[in-house]
């Protein structure tokens, strides 16, 4: 784990990328899923399939499982905080709010990030990252439009989004304090397998899911789609980056995941593309650059 997480290489800028398209679809999914499944069961389906997914390439890997409770508590910790609470918190939010809204909310999590960083002593609370932060949850806005409608129940929603969005600010000081030696692979499907035991708890008390209704094959795809790619593959890209450049910048991808979210609709489904969004993608880059640092550092060798 670098003891500065300032910068971002070429590498990991393209890694981010990834990770935004990766989590970007997990608002769709969850949107198309909800229509028939329950919020909680379908957090516990998404970690209990993508664990189950990474399972196998951990044998091939010829990485063991953890063979002590001090050994596994690392996993639970990451599980609760990366896993269990924002993953519960934002899919029930969604059960108030627009997948679109929820999305500009879960931009704010580098803010949260910063500020818990900072809290814990981890990291200097540094005023070019938080403004470029700032900068990019307005860029997020711009880009996306508040697309706030008045609905039962919306202020919740937004609150539980928020809610997740702080919980990801903790999994990432966690992560950063604990993990620092983990492999990518192993952090991803340990986490996943303490979240699935966790889960498992929970919805088994709160919505008891063998009384449901068995849903269709659209709602089955949506939830193969959020373990294999938004959840499973996902997390592998995630503790990537946290191990190559730092628990801070790899939160920067929930700024990423609106602009490439319309990029991909402008190339797949030939979405056009509004000015509004040039103009909010043109600040959200902008506010990454500050958050980098490297370009002050260039215009000052110029001058």
């Amino acid at each position: 784990m670098p003891p500065n997480d300032n910068r971002i290489d070429a590498r990991d800028w393209s890694l981010l990328a990834v990770l935004s398209i990766l989590w970007g679809g997990s608002f769709f999914f969850n949107g198309a899923a909800l229509r028939e499944l329950p919020p909680l069961t379908l957090v516990f389906l998404r970690v209990a399939l993508g664990a189950g997914m990474l399972l196998p390439l951990l044998r091939l890997r010829g990485i063991s499982l953890p063979k002590s409770m001090t050994g596994w508590r690392p996993f639970v910790v990451i599980g609760l905080l990366n896993n269990v609470v924002p993953f519960s918190l934002i899919v029930i939010g969604q059960t108030f709010i627009s997948s679109g809204l929820a999305s500009i909310l879960n931009a704010t999590t580098p803010l949260f990030t910063v500020v818990v960083m900072a809290a814990a002593g981890e990291e200097a609370l540094r005023m070019r990252r938080v403004a470029g932060v700032a900068l990019g949850v307005v860029g997020v806005v711009i880009l996306r439009g508040w697309g706030i409608e008045t609905r039962p129940g919306q202020g919740l929603g937004i609150l539980l989004c928020l809610g997740g969005a702080l919980s990801y600010g903790f999994a990432a000081l966690a992560a950063r304090r604990m993990l620092k030696d983990a492999a990518p692979l192993g952090a991803a499907t340990f986490q996943l397998m303490a979240s699935t035991v966790m889960m498992a708890i929970v919805v088994g008390v709160v919505e008891r899911p063998w009384r449901l209704a068995a849903p269709g094959l659209a709602t089955w795809l949506a939830v193969l789609g959020l373990a294999a790619l938004s959840t499973a593959l996902a997390y592998i890209v995630f503790f990537q980056i946290i191990r190559r450049s730092g628990a801070s910048n790899v939160m920067l991808v929930t700024l990423l995941i609106p602009v490439t979210a319309i990029l991909l609709g402008w190339l797949a489904l030939g979405e056009p593309i509004s000015m509004r969004e040039i103009v909010g993608a043109i600040i959200i880059g902008s506010a990454l650059l500050v958050i980098d640092g490297r370009a002050f550092g260039l215009l000052r060798r110029g001058a």
